[in-house]
């Protein structure tokens, strides 16, 4: 049975033994093998979202809803991080930055498909998009090796690519945006 509390001091003793992502993959891999629990723990997701289950400075926890059909621009996270799917699937496109660039550009360089079940690392310096690429909410556990509410860190304009700062609010307007829909579409 997936117990918040329990996973919360995992990821915290993972994270104490190991500055790496590897030992924290171990538990969020765990907690997605079975979606069921994680569902009937944190309740069935009913809008898209971010919500805070745990942070301090060296480790953050949230549970992110992705809306149906939502898109968030690329960014970085400045840390690594570890994605676990409990729900639906997540289309990371993967970028890198073009060398010489001195507009900050990139250039896609990747992509990967998650689906219900899936944990996988993000090293510090990746770059990606993510897309809920169906008509239903996607759920997942996001685990940030540090403070993913206080870093400093960029995003990139959709149209032309170019490097700018991050901006939460624009980020939490899309995840409102993305809920518009849901009255919409039959779930």
């Amino acid at each position: 049975m997936f117990d918040l509390n329990r996973f919360i001091e995992d990821c915290r003793q993972a994270r104490a033994e190991d500055d790496d992502h590897k030992a924290v993959r171990e538990a969020v891999a765990r907690a997605c093998s079975a979606p069921e629990q994680v569902v009937a723990a944190l309740g069935v997701p009913e809008r898209g979202g971010i919500q805070k289950l745990y942070h301090t400075p060296d480790l953050t926890i949230i549970n992110v809803v992705w809306g149906p059909r939502m898109t968030l621009r690329p960014h970085n996270h400045e840390m690594w991080a570890v994605i676990g799917i409990y729900g639906g699937r997540e289309d990371n496109v993967f970028w890198r930055r073009l060398d010489g660039d001195a507009e900050g550009r990139i250039e896609a360089a990747g992509a990967k498909a998650l689906s219900t079940g899936d944990a996988v690392p993000l090293g510090k310096d990746i770059i990606h998009s993510v897309t809920n690429p169906i008509s239903k909410l996607t759920g997942a556990i996001h685990v940030y090796g540090g403070d993913f509410y206080g870093a400093s860190r960029s995003e990139w304009d959709p149209g032309s690519l170019r490097e700018v700062p991050y901006d939460m609010e624009e980020t939490l307007r899309l995840f409102e945006d993305s809920n518009l829909l849901l009255d919409r579409v039959p779930q």
